[in-house]
Parts: structure tokens; C-alpha cells; sequence
């Protein structure tokens, strides 16, 4: 007997009903251009080399991604999508695409200040804290401060889910902050996908500790609704000041990691539901283990960031079932952050 079909809550037809030169990326191109100028290398990562950089004509300041030989679809998916994208609130404004005439590989030129933003972490791989960032400038990170990250990354994730576009890698590290003005943008895109319903998707993608209960168990067919797991697990990170909160060796211990806190009852219900089955080790390594109620997380560190409309908030998002899971503009409406302004205005 066949599991239940998985189809998005919300956009699903996004990419159904516009023409095809929105979401058909193979269609890319890209000019030989020289108006930009390299100052110096601020980050690396698997995929690209990163540099600060100036407009050669305004002196304009400029962050240069040169991207690494990889497969060209991939680079012309990230560009597609980035010009699909362009003006999204708090997301990277992609500037400009240049190509080196001698590797004719492609350049990505953000409207990006090296001054505001902290490129360092800009596309390392290592696994480094949003939170670590922000306290360097905002020594308590209190609620007020967490609203802010989520409802951005909201803001952020609804526009590209209402746009027809997956991000599939959100992380702490794909997150810039200018400190001054407290705006968030949500960057790299380069593993970022169109949403085609029924269409089966790599599963190899996001980053271990920000992986799906779907990625973990092959469920192919996945939507938007993983990367607000993935937010889920960046909140959770904040408000129980536990980095990373599911914290896996490899895939298979991030699955039973994830396991030992939301139950295996609930897996096994979410497995059925889809159809879906555990290969044995797996299933071994996985075994059987209560749900363990999120107050056994709350402390005298963390118990004035996470409290009880902020714990509401984070439950309505790890959810194994990804159906089940807030949309963005579900998570957005949420008493969280209602009951979060108005302890703000009370202050003022």
C-alpha cells in the first residue's frame, strides 16, 4: 500500500503556473565583464573563494564570490535563483555576475559592506554559533534579541517559499548580521532549489546539524517545510544556549540524536504515514526512547529566553512529520513574537 503523497502546504504551484525561463535554469548565461576590483580575501569554503572588492567606475564597495570548478548546472541554478530572488527582504542582493576571461569561471559580485557584516564567517565550513557572533556586540542575548533573528529569517524564507525557491542549507553561518541596525540577511544559495510538486529531490543537502528528520530517512519529496526545520533548530540553539541542539557525529547519530528528544513513537507514526523504512542498522542505532518534555532543557541560564511562547513556538517547528511543521507566514503570526514586542514597549 502506497504512504501518503507529500505536496507543500503552500506554494506548490508556484513553478507549475509561471513560463518556464523563471525556473529553467539551463537557460543561463553569463557575459565577460572587468568592473570590478579585488581589495582582499575575507573567506573560503567548499564551494567558493570570498573577497572584498570595489566597483572599478564609483569606488562602490562590494563582497566578490568566486565560485570553484563544479558542475555547471549548479552554478547556473545558484544564479537563476539569486536574480529570482533579487530585492527579497533580508536577502543578499545579488549585484552583478562576472567571469574570468582566462577560467571563464563565474564571479558573484553583493551588494554587501565588509564593514558592517562579519565576513569571516561568511562561507566557512566550520560550525560557528549566530549567537557567539551577536554577543561580541550584544553581550546578554536576551528574547528581544532571538525574535529579531527568527522574524527575519521569516521574512526571508516566506518571500523565497512564495517564490517557488527551497533554500535547503540554513544555518547560523548563512546568516549575516549588521549589528548597527540589527538587519539579518539570509546568504549562499547555492544549494537553494525550485519546488516542483512530486518531484524527487537529493537528500544530500543543509548541514548535519540542521538536516530534516526527512533527509535523515530518504524522503525524497521533501518542500519548503525543511528549512524551517532547519530554523527550528538554529532557535533552539539560542534559547536553550545548547550549540548545535541536535548535535550528531554522522547522519545516522543525528537521526538518533533527534530521536532521544522528540521520541520514537512519533518517528515510527511519521514513517508509516510515508511509507518510509529504516535500513536495520539504522533502525538499531535509532532504538526506542520516550519524548522528553523541553522544560528538562530549560535552566537557570536560558529561563528568561525560554519561555513558555518562545518553547510553543519551537515545538510548532521540530516536528518529524514536515506537514505538520508552521509555514513561514504561520510562523511569523505566532504569539511569540507578539508577547516579545509588547515586553519591549514596556521597557521603553
Amino acid at each position: 500500500m502506497p504512504g501518503v503523497a507529500s505536496k507543500a502546504r503552500v506554494f506548490a504551484e508556484v513553478n507549475v503556473t509561471r513560463p518556464k525561463e523563471y525556473w529553467d535554469y539551463e537557460s543561463v548565461t553569463v557575459q565577460d565583464q572587468d568592473d570590478y576590483e579585488v581589495v582582499r580575501k575575507v573567506g573560503r569554503g567548499k564551494y567558493s573563494e570570498v573577497f572584498e572588492g570595489v566597483h572599478c567606475t564609483d569606488n562602490q564597495p562590494c563582497i566578490i564570490k568566486i565560485l570553484k570548478p563544479v558542475k555547471k548546472k549548479k552554478i547556473k541554478r545558484e544564479i537563476k535563483i539569486l536574480q529570482n530572488l533579487c530585492g527579497g527582504p533580508n536577502i543578499v542582493k545579488l549585484l552583478d555576475i562576472v567571469r574570468d576571461q582566462q577560467s571563464k569561471t563565474p564571479s558573484l559580485v553583493f551588494d554587501l559592506n565588509v564593514d558592517d557584516l562579519d565576513f569571516s564567517k561568511y562561507v566557512e565550513d566550520d560550525y560557528n554559533t549566530m549567537e557567539e557572533r551577536m554577543l561580541q556586540h550584544d553581550r546578554k542575548v536576551d528574547g528581544i534579541i532571538c525574535s529579531v533573528v527568527a522574524v527575519d529569517m521569516e521574512w526571508a524564507l516566506e518571500y523565497s517559499h512564495s517564490q517557488g525557491i527551497m533554500h535547503r542549507d540554513v544555518k547560523p553561518h548563512n546568516v549575516m548580521i549588521d549589528h548597527e541596525q540589527r538587519k539579518l540577511r539570509l546568504i549562499d544559495w547555492g544549494l537553494a532549489e525550485f519546488y516542483h510538486p512530486g518531484k524527487e529531490y537529493n537528500v544530500r543537502v543543509a548541514s548535519r546539524y540542521f538536516k530534516g528528520p526527512e533527509l535523515l530517512v530518504d524522503l525524497q519529496d521533501y518542500d519548503y517545510s525543511l528549512d524551517l526545520w532547519s530554523l527550528g533548530c538554529m532557535f533552539a540553539g539560542m534559547i536553550f544556549r545548547k550549540e548545535p541542539f541536535f548535535y550528531g557525529h554522522d547522519n545516522h547519530d543525528q537521526l538518533v540524536k533527534i530521536a532521544k528528544v522528540l521520541g520514537t513513537e512519533e518517528l515510527n507514526a511519521y514513517l508509516n504515514k510515508y511509507r518510509l523504512e529504516l535500513d536495520p542498522q539504522l533502525a538499531a542505532l535509532v532504538g526506542r526512547h520516550g519524548r522528553k518534555p523541553w522544560s528538562r532543557f530549560i535552566n537557570a541560564d536560558n529561563q528568561h529566553v525560554a519561555v513558555p511562547e518562545a518553547v510553543d513556538f519551537l515545538d510548532k517547528l521540530l516536528r518529524y512529520d514536515h506537514q505538520e511543521r508552521l509555514t513561514a507566514k504561520e510562523a511569523m503570526a505566532h504569539p511569540y513574537f507578539s508577547s516579545v514586542r509588547n515586553a519591549e514597549s514596556s521597557r521603553n
